[in-house]
């Protein structure tokens, strides 16, 4: 009977270790395949990083604050357009109290789709000129609402910094 019984056990004990070895080969071959498609976007991104910087002036370009804050609003509608999105109007605050000196302020009312929201604000943050996302307010959409089903209604308040004439 006791050899019935440790041989009982040690059949438990080899079944159990080889379960946990094949638990552990399946841990390991989803993190191979989590590390292979980080580094599919390492690479995807090395040709960027290559050149480190995106070219243009960190600065809002123009002659004088007028056209500095038209490339500013033209910057942030391109971006928008670029993702799907609409822009529903803006506004252009080039004396601000509450803005730095040489900056220039703008609120854009929007419409996008939330997996594109992200990419709309790395691209405005990520590009050039340097602006920067000084206000964010998103409303979900409504059924009653106007709008196009599935987007989102976004308030977006930007900045960028312009040198001035030269």
């Amino acid at each position: 009977m006791a050899y019935v019984g440790l041989v009982i056990m040690l059949l438990f004990t080899v079944v159990t270790s080889i379960s946990d070895l094949i638990d552990q080969r399946s841990e390991v071959a989803a993190a191979v395949t989590m590390l292979e498609q980080l580094g599919g976007h390492r690479a995807a991104a090395k040709p960027n990083a290559e050149g480190a910087m995106p070219a243009g002036s960190p600065y809002l370009e123009g002659a004088t604050v007028t056209i500095a804050g038209a490339t500013l609003l033209q910057r942030v509608a391109n971006a928008v357009t670029k993702f799907g999105g609409n822009v529903l109007s803006t506004q252009l605050d080039v004396q601000s109290s509450s803005s730095k000196p040489g900056f220039l302020s703008m609120i854009a009312s929007c419409e996008i789709e939330q997996p594109q929201l992200q990419e709309l604000l790395y691209d405005i943050e990520a590009g050039m000129p340097f602006l920067f996302v000084d206000q964010l307010v998103v409303q979900t959409p409504t059924t009653s609402s106007g709008s196009q089903p599935g987007k989102l209604r976004v308030l977006l308040g930007v900045s960028g910094q312009w040198r001035g004439a030269k």
